[in-house]
């Protein structure tokens, strides 16, 4: 029988699983379109506004532990710039292939990093998050684990978490394997089981292929409009969401993590094509499907949905997402997990 994901509150308690809500809402990064992404003020706002699941993105220190970033790269989302005892830290690397330059976790010890502050990522789309610059410390994968078991204690219901293992080739091409560290804490929490309140993501496809083998835990691969798995240069994600392509994933994943295009397309000018296949194919193959990232900003809305002309404005997030809902999808990431909640 195939797995029901995101649903682990039902799961758990026991209650069947056709009384689930559905499609599931996930705070990408927590409410990042209200608070600065990854920090505890951001998750615990989603988790108020009725998110089922929080989402962190996870890097490695230099001494082996798991902290929550959107990137390696952390130049934009602390304060590590103002830090003069860190300017010598700046340098330029080579990421899955893309040059970047400025500071990196896998440079810090988790000591060092806990003593920087969140930043507002994207300033100038969200000029209001940047009220709280500066007052939260990075969080530990630990951390958020045990705010989500907090949260589910204050709440009531069972709030699930839906870690993103970034980069983990390059991590293990530096002498940072993720795997057997990432197990250790799923061990280390409980959350190994076919019905733990967690969905394991990735983009490549061997850390997920190898943890099919290691745990129970739903496992989800995530898929853009182009390229392809950095692990799998014989791969495009073009190739692994046809009905073939779909069929390969489901022998090790429960569900694919899609890119918004992948489903409902863009033209030239940017509005909405008619839908994709995509959707029908997965739940043919067994798979669910979860689609990212929902944004309420024009700069992210296709241009049907955009209000005025300011790229910060905010547009119809509602109306897209009803669309998307519509068209019978398992789960969305938002940033605006409100937005979602109150569309579904």
């Amino acid at each position: 029988m195939i797995r029901l994901i995101l649903t682990a509150a039902l799961l758990l308690s026991g209650t069947s699983a056709m009384s689930a809500p559905a499609p599931q809402v996930i705070a990408h990064r927590g409410a990042s379109g209200e608070r600065p992404e990854h920090t505890a003020s951001a998750y615990r706002l989603a988790i108020e506004q009725g998110a089922d699941v929080i989402e962190p993105d996870l890097v490695m220190t230099r001494d082996g532990h798991f902290v929550v970033r959107h990137e390696n790269e952390i130049g934009a989302a602390t304060d590590v710039a103002d830090r003069p005892e860190f300017a010598a830290r700046r340098t330029t690397k080579v990421i899955d292939g893309v040059q970047t330059t400025g500071w990196f976790t896998e440079d810090f010890t988790l000591a060092e990093l806990k003593t920087l502050r969140a930043r507002e990522r994207l300033p100038l789309l969200r000029p209001a998050n940047t009220a709280w610059d500066g007052q939260e410390p990075l969080l530990t994968f630990d951390e958020v684990v045990a705010l989500a078991r907090e949260e589910s204690a204050r709440t009531g219901r069972v709030i699930g978490v839906a870690p993103e293992l970034k980069h983990p080739s390059y991590f293990a091409g530096i002498g940072l394997p993720m795997e057997d560290a990432f197990v250790a804490a799923l061990q280390r929490h409980g959350l190994t089981g076919a019905d733990a309140p967690i969905l394991i993501q990735c983009f490549e496809v061997g850390p997920l292929q190898r943890l099919k083998a290691r745990i129970d835990a739903p496992l989800l691969q995530l898929m853009s409009v182009a390229g392809g798995p950095a692990d799998r240069p014989d791969l495009s994600y073009a190739a692994m969401s046809t009905p073939d392509g779909l069929r390969a994933v489901a022998a090790y994943a429960d569900a694919v993590g899609v890119e918004t295009g992948m489903i409902l397309p863009r033209d030239a000018a940017g509005r909405s094509l008619p839908a994709a296949p995509l959707v029908a194919d997965a739940h043919a193959a067994g798979l669910k499907v979860v689609v990212w990232t929902f944004r309420a900003e024009n700069a992210f809305l296709p241009l049907e949905r955009r209000r005025g002309d300011a790229p910060a404005d905010h547009g119809d997030l509602s109306g897209y997402l009803k669309a998307f809902y519509a068209l019978g999808v398992d789960a969305v990431f938002s940033d605006f997990p409100g937005a979602a909640v109150d569309a579904r």
